[in-house]
């Protein structure tokens, strides 16, 4: 049992802004399903989020677009299962709040009544700033997401770092204190410098948790699949994998095969 467990029942937003005042690092990672979700919350992990990306390393598309708001509360219900102490966050899939903020309310509150999640994340700045003060107004905690933001792929054309030019780097600062100001409990900054990324860390109160941003913020995130390198094809600077389960996995189901076609096994001792 890690020392965030003992020292930690049950991880709120408010315990999180605790961390950033202490200077505790947070950790988060992705999950999709209950076996995985199970085995991050009993490590002490303090956040899971139910990302979008999903769409990719669990349905295969090469984007996170495809993905619905019905998938996501799926993977959503799956992983609360799991979970005694992780805060829970779940990503509002692209469609479900960019259009009105009526919309992103009734998202969001989809979310949190049929999944019992404990928070919503959405992509953008002052673009979508009313769909979070509405979804906010409802009680429900609401995570940003600002730099490379995956939905808008189609907008930027690539994934490559994002406000390393003067002009998107002002407004990535103006919409954190944006999202801070409507009340957001913490901030994802994905692909962007790292000066940058510490720059916005100590310009707002609420946490900031990167993704290829630099140690200058307040926490980490990865998706799980990258980290245990299920994925063998996703290499950014960013990404430490901590282990080859690919690797390890298809050793495993090859050495299975050659079993079964050898009839090694079942053995006298697998047998009933």
């Amino acid at each position: 049992m890690s020392t965030a467990k003992k020292d930690i029942k049950k991880v709120t937003t408010h315990q999180l802004q605790e961390m950033k005042t202490r200077g505790e690092k947070i950790s988060m990672l992705t999950a999709y399903d209950y076996s995985f979700a199970q085995i991050l919350d009993d490590a002490g992990i303090d956040v899971i989020l139910v990302g979008d990306s999903a769409s990719n390393v669990m349905a295969g598309h090469d984007s996170t677009l495809p993905i619905t708001l019905d998938h996501m509360i799926y993977h959503a219900q799956s992983v609360i299962r799991a979970v005694d102490r992780a805060l829970v966050v779940v990503d509002l899939p692209f469609g479900s709040y960019q259009g009105n903020s009526s919309e992103a309310l009734r998202s969001a509150i989809r979310i949190m009544k049929e999944s019992g999640a404990h928070a919503v994340k959405l992509e953008g700045g002052s673009e979508i700033i009313e769909s979070a003060k509405r979804i906010l107004s409802a009680g429900i905690p609401v995570m940003g997401h600002l730099g490379l933001i995956p939905q808008s792929i189609y907008k930027f054309g690539t994934y490559t770092v994002r406000a390393k030019e003067k002009e998107e780097a002002e407004k990535l600062i103006q919409d954190a204190k944006l999202l801070e100001e409507a009340g957001c409990f913490a901030i994802v900054l994905e692909k962007i410098p790292a000066t940058l990324a510490t720059q916005v860390a100590q310009s707002i109160n609420i946490p900031v948790i990167g993704i290829g941003a630099g140690s200058g913020v307040d926490g980490q995130v990865l998706v799980i699949h990258d980290l245990l390198g299920i994925t063998k094809e996703f290499s950014p600077r960013f990404l430490r994998r901590y282990l080859n389960l690919y690797s390890e996995i298809k050793n495993g189901v090859s050495q299975y095969i050659k079993d079964v076609k050898a009839v090694d096994f079942p053995n006298d001792k697998e047998q009933y």
